[in-house]
């Protein structure tokens, strides 16, 4: 899964620093599954509180599940998500994305999403081909 990238935007980045805002927007309109299940947790933590907010519900098909890969996995667009939505991402699987707080009260919760016993406990058959 590729990023659809202007020529405006590409030849920013062909002279030395992109605009961050530029970048985040072709991450938007490149990754719009991705984009709208980071989105809409952000707006349900904000909405609910809390320590985090998480999805438990696979990608309809290959194709999101691709652009949520590519966004989690890109240490680029990952970041630049963080800052734009002013949270910390963390994904356990295919589907399992959680958006945390910046405050430091969570780092506990945040440190347990993401361990070994995490990861473990997150496993499931239906989840081996994702």
């Amino acid at each position: 899964m590729s990023l659809d990238v202007s020529p405006a935007l590409l030849e920013q980045a062909e002279r030395g620093e992109v605009d961050e805002a530029a970048f985040v927007d072709c991450v938007r309109t490149s990754l719009p599954f991705a984009w709208e299940m980071i989105s809409s947790l952000v707006a349900q933590l904000k909405v609910d509180g809390g320590q985090f907010a998480d999805n438990q519900t696979p990608p309809p098909d290959e194709q999101a599940r691709g652009q949520l890969l590519r966004a989690l996995a890109s240490d680029a667009i990952r970041g630049a998500l963080q800052r734009h939505f002013g949270v910390r991402l963390a994904f356990q699987n295919c589907h399992r994305v959680a958006v945390f707080p910046l405050d430091p009260s969570v780092d506990d919760r945040l440190a347990k999403f993401t361990s070994i016993r995490g990861q473990l406990l997150n496993q499931s058959p239906e989840l081996r081909d994702c």
